[in-house]
């Protein structure tokens, strides 16, 4: 199971690099203008938040959003959730909108999903239903935090490449 596992995540990697090599580019030179880059998942894509602050490798001068309050017109926003149709993420957007503050979502692109509408440039994480079969004609294995993550690492070496080319 975990072959086949491996197998259709690179599968969902790939997809992801292919289908949205354009919002990758243009996600992070969005992101790299603002002042401050905030960061906001709901549920598991709260592993997004960690692994920018965290991690080994944080991405610079990133922050976890918390108040709307903080936010100035020189920010920026990176937000992550599980589909496009997430009431809480689409409340978070239409506010972002009205605020005039620029703004990259990535979540999977669902039939009345207001999400992608609404962001600057938006990310689809391609993943409509989990990665394997089991023995009723279902399927589990759904590793949205995962894809997100490698969506979080395609825009943040793209912005550091931004970034090394005015240093």
């Amino acid at each position: 199971m975990l072959k086949m596992f491996t197998t259709q995540l690179t599968g969902l990697f790939k997809k992801i690099s292919e289908k949205e090599e354009f919002s990758f580019e243009d996600g992070a030179r969005l992101l790299a203008q603002g002042q401050t880059i905030y960061l906001l998942g709901f549920q598991e894509m709260k592993a997004v938040e960690f692994e920018a602050l965290e991690s080994a490798e944080p991405l610079k001068g990133a922050k976890v959003l918390m108040n709307i309050e903080e936010l100035s017109s020189a920010d920026r926003v990176l937000l992550f959730s599980r589909t496009s149709s997430d009431d809480e993420a689409i409340e978070w957007a239409s506010k972002l909108q009205e605020l005039g503050i620029p703004f990259v979502a990535a979540s999977t692109v669902v039939p009345d999903g207001k999400l992608a509408e609404l962001a600057d440039v938006h990310i689809n994480l391609q993943l409509t239903k989990g990665l394997l079969p089991d023995d009723f004609g279902n399927r589990y294995g759904y590793p949205a935090s995962m894809a997100a993550l490698f969506v979080y690492y395609g825009l943040k070496f793209t912005i550091d490449e931004i970034f090394a080319e005015y240093d």
